[in-house]
């Protein structure tokens, strides 16, 4: 070990050991040169220095002791860190102070953001093959924006999927005039080289559009509930990750008095929320069940939306439309 490394570790101990040792020049620690000649560490310091009085050569020298030099000097800087660390703790990056957390969590805590829960419902429509979740969870996002719009079904139809395809509203209309008719529903008039077992991503442009559009009016069907004096009774049915909710909504009209009677049977704890002419009625649960809400209104043919909300399965609730006439 030259001279220059055995400067900087001796200078490196002094520190250290400042609290434990006296660091007094005349009591410095005697080395021994490898031909047996005394020296001190103030003048192993001068060597590494390259006094010119001693012609600024350098010299190598060992310690006397060394594993008990390392061992001293290991105890030592753990003490200090420990004693750092007890006075100044570390923080987190995200922490401005010190917190306290739990030793352990609940199972059920670490779920902190609920799972997506209508994606079951993919399953009942009647499509080739599967959207990815991220495709269709826009698509119902799209159709439960566009529900109670006073728009025709094609032109709800292009909206919903238009912003998958933008630069091909022609397409798109196209394409949508042929879903509305009820042939196009079969599989068959997509592309003859289309491969059932084909993802979506590997369709052509068009089959993606004929595909989503598809999906997106079967979405505004299942979320749309008409009632008339002919068929006041309708029921509606929707897969969750939970299990199958399942509406009945009775209409009954007496002169301008109309009145509707929603029947919910919930696979989970949920709210069900019935609006309509600036009028509310809800029911809440705290198990699976079923609720009853019911609504009576002076307007003519109003529109009723049914809010059901399931807090473990999503953060939003489903928004169904009703739409009596007579």
């Amino acid at each position: 070990m030259n001279s220059d490394s055995e400067s900087l570790k001796n200078q490196l101990l002094t520190w250290l050991l400042a609290d434990d040792v006296n660091t007094s020049e005349t009591n410095l620690v005697e080395f021994k040169e490898n031909d047996g000649v005394d020296n001190s560490l103030k003048q192993s310091a001068t060597f590494a220095s390259g006094d010119p009085e001693l012609g600024g050569i350098p010299q190598t020298f060992k310690l006397g002791d060394i594993p008990t030099v390392q061992d001293r000097f290991q105890a030592v800087l753990k003490r200090r860190l420990q004693t750092e660390i007890e006075n100044q703790p570390p923080l987190f990056p995200w922490e401005t102070h010190l917190m306290e957390y739990p030793e352990r969590l609940e199972e059920r805590s670490l779920s902190l953001v609920p799972a997506w829960g209508w994606k079951a419902q993919q399953s009942k429509l009647n499509l080739p093959i599967t959207l990815p979740e991220t495709v269709f969870r826009e698509l119902l996002e799209k159709c439960q924006t566009l529900l109670t719009a006073s728009l025709p079904l094609g032109a709800k139809l292009v909206q919903v999927v238009e912003s998958f395809f933008p630069q091909e509203s022609h397409a798109l209309n196209d394409i949508a005039g042929l879903v509305l008719r009820s042939t196009y529903r079969s599989a068959d008039v997509l592309d003859q080289k289309l491969n059932i077992e084909n993802d979506y991503p590997d369709l052509q442009p068009r089959q993606q559009m004929a595909l989503s559009l598809m999906a997106a009016k079967q979405l505004l069907e299942n979320l749309s509930l008409p009632v008339t004096p002919n068929s006041p009774v309708v029921e509606r049915q929707w897969y969750t990750s939970e299990g199958l909710l399942t509406l009945r909504v009775e209409y009954q009209s007496r002169g301008k008095q109309t009145q509707l009677q929603v029947q919910a049977d919930l696979p989970t704890k949920g709210i069900v929320t019935l609006r309509a002419d600036g009028t509310l009625a809800m029911a809440q649960s705290s198990s699976a069940g079923c609720l009853n809400v019911e609504l009576s209104c002076q307007e003519f043919n109003p529109t009723y939306t049914l809010e059901v909300e399931f807090p473990e399965i999503d953060q939003q609730p489903l928004l169904f439309v009703i739409n009596p006439t007579i």
